[in-house]
This record gives structure tokens, sequence and C-alpha cells, in this order.
């Protein structure tokens, strides 16, 4: 039997063959400590500021910009606490959106336990933050904005370039968590405008562990850990030169590669959505129709759970919503901040496109999900009703 189709780009990416090419040299034979003084070491070290550059020109940053950590929850992390309490004499006031990842959320929680206080800005049905609801948020005694730029759940991307202007008008640096959007869209950090960004290795096609947190010149921040010197002591610890230098070609091959394969991923998203609406009367698009990312497909199916959905349709790897919430996390979070609610949320699926997406995946895609929603709300084909034009 042949695996299912994968349509859950947005939880992990397979690692490119070009990425795992340029990581083995350096699981074999450049084995030096970044640290060491000697050819080892200089070797591992030239190989990691390399890395560095190509992170750096993914986001259209300067390389010593650019801070290693060991994936974007602890960039987050390191984003949110290091910049509160870098700044907790300023003021204990913290903005984020309704719509944020678990790795932005709860260190916001965690510091809400600690005294500071955190306004959530809601957002509208598709998605996205009202630029003006930041701004009456906005106060004497905020110390950091963090609001994500695409969402993992329904795509939407938020308007960064407007909501950071607004940030930075009043004093206040502002964090964007860019796991999602990074290699799918265009991220300049210049033209967003933003203080911190954050970027995860394995969501284009780097290895799971490793990830980056840019940080403009000025920012103040308090490192998590404390160690040795590394990542301008920041990032304590000697650094996972394969996985750096996997995160540094993914980088590479995301720029180079982004103007052609966004509109293809788009095409795909687009052509699987219309053959799922053709077949499935009621079927429902959940995020903004046009501002989302390239690759993402939220869709309510009418008359169904989710979750039995995908059990039913075998053939189809997806998800109901983002990774670490599919195994018993409270249920549409996302769909909820945006005014969805019972049946349509109980019937959200997410799909997810890729780089080795083929049209034969979608058509195999369709087919399962199709068949898998009929199956369960007894819909019935008459004979003889020819197949759906695909």
């Amino acid at each position: 039997m042949s695996d299912p189709i994968y349509l859950d780009y947005n939880a992990t990416t397979p690692v490119d063959p070009e990425v795992v090419e340029a990581m083995l040299p350096y699981l074999r034979g450049h084995f030096g400590n970044p640290s060491s003084d000697h050819l080892y070491g200089q070797r591992a070290a030239e190989a990691v500021a390399r890395a560095r550059g190509e992170v750096a020109g993914l986001i259209g940053a300067e390389s010593d910009q650019v801070i290693f950590t060991g994936c974007a929850t602890e960039a987050n992390n390191l984003a949110i606490q290091g910049t509160a309490r870098a700044r907790r004499d300023r003021g204990r006031h913290l903005i984020t959106s309704a719509v944020e990842h678990p790795s932005v959320a709860e260190p916001l929680r965690r510091l809400a336990a600690e005294g500071w206080e955190v306004t959530v800005v809601p957002v509208d049905n598709n998605g996205r933050v009202e630029p003006g609801s930041l701004e009456e948020a906005l106060r004497p005694d905020t110390a950091l904005v963090s609001i994500m730029h695409a969402n993992n759940e329904v795509g939407a991307i938020q308007p960064i370039a407007e909501l950071a202007h607004i940030a930075r008008a009043h004093g206040v640096p502002f964090h964007t968590d860019a796991a999602q959007s990074a290699g799918k869209i265009p991220v300049d950090v210049e033209a967003l405008g933003v203080d911190l960004l954050t970027l995860a290795g394995h969501k284009f096609y780097a290895p799971k562990g490793v990830g980056a947190l840019w940080v403009c010149p000025g920012t103040p921040l308090e490192p998590l850990f404390a160690g040795g010197g590394q990542e301008r002591a920041f990032r304590p610890g000697t650094e996972n030169v394969p996985h750096l230098v996997a995160l540094g070609t993914a980088a590479r091959l995301a720029r180079v590669r982004l103007e052609e394969e966004a509109p293809r991923l788009r095409v795909m998203r687009d052509r699987l959505y219309r053959w799922l609406a053709k077949d499935i009367p009621g079927l429902i698009l959940n995020g903004h129709p046009d501002e989302r990312l390239p690759n993402t497909l939220n869709l309510s199916f009418p008359g169904v759970d989710g979750r039995e959905l995908l059990g039913r349709a075998k053939d189809v790897a997806a998800s109901v919503g983002a990774a670490c919430h599919a195994a018993g996390g409270p249920a549409g979070g996302v769909l909820g901040a945006m005014g969805i609610a019972g049946a349509r949320a109980r019937g959200a699926v997410r799909l997810s496109v890729g780089r080795p997406t083929t049209e034969r995946d979608l058509e195999r895609a369709a087919a399962e999900l199709v068949a898998a929603w009929r199956s369960l709300t007894a819909v019935q084909v008459p004979p003889g009703t020819p197949r759906t034009d695909r």
C-alpha cells in the first residue's frame, strides 16, 4: 500500500534533499566546535557564519542580527520574555492577538502570572487584527506587542507593517512570529518594520530542532539562559552545526525558489478547493479569501466532525488545526476567535500543500475526502452519474 497523501505542510515539511546533502559533511568529517581556534573549529565557525548570512538573506536582514535557536518556540520565548524583562522598569503591559500559537500565548501567560498585564486584541471574522484595535490597546506602560505574521490554522496574513508602524509610533517594540510565512511569502524585516522576528526551520524544508530570532539593533533583550558567549550571549551553548548548515541551505533555497513556488502553491490550493466545493454542497472556506498563505485551506465540511472525516479518509494525512493542538487541546481556538462555532467549527479541516505536492496527489486526496464525506452523511451518488471532471 502507498502512503497517504500528505496535506499537512503547515505542521512540518520533509527535509529537502539538497539540505540533507549540505548537512552530511558536518555529521561526518567536519565535527569541530565553532569556538575552537584550530582548523576543525574554524571550519565549523565558517559554516555557521555562512548559514547566518543565508538566513539573513531570506528576510532582508544583516547577518549579525540573527540569533540561532533550537526552534521557533525558543525564539518566541526569547523575544517575549527577553524583551519584557529588559523593559520591565518602563512598564509591565503586553499586547498580543487572539489567534497566536501556544509558543507565544504561553510565555505571555507565564508573565501574567508574574504580574504583567496582557491585553488580547480581537480578530475579525477573517482572522485578522484591525489596526484600530491595536491603537486602542496601547498604553504608556506597554512593553511589547507580539502578533503573528500568518496564522498556522487558517493562513490569514496580518497587516504587520501597519500594526508595527502604530506600535513604533508609541515607542513600543513589535515582535512577529513568522514561522508559517517565511519561505511561503516574501518576508522582509525592513518592509515589515518589526523589531523582532521568529523563524522555524522545519516549516521550510530544514530539519526539526532549529530556528532563529532576528533582533533589530537597539532592541532591549535579556537572555533566557546563562552560559558561554555563543550567539552574542543571547543563546549560549555549543552550536548545532549540522542543523545550522541545514537551516542556511533551506533559507537559500526558499529565497531563490519563492518567486515561482508561491504561485504554484496557490494554483494547487485553489484547484483542490474547487474540486471539493464542486462535489460537497455547503463547503465553507474559513479565513481571508485573498490575504492568506498560498498553500493553506481551512474548510468546514457540512454535517460531519472534522476528526471523523479525516479518520474515514485514510488516504489523506491532514489535521483539524495546529499539530500542537491535535491531541486534546481546546477545539477551534482560532476559529472561535473568528466567531466560528458549533457545527461549522466541528467540521473544520486544515489542508496545506507543499513543494512535493503533485496534481495527482490532489486528485487522489479530493476523491478520498469526497467519498469520506458522502459516507458520513449518507449522501448517495445515483447510478450512472459521471465522475467529476478533474
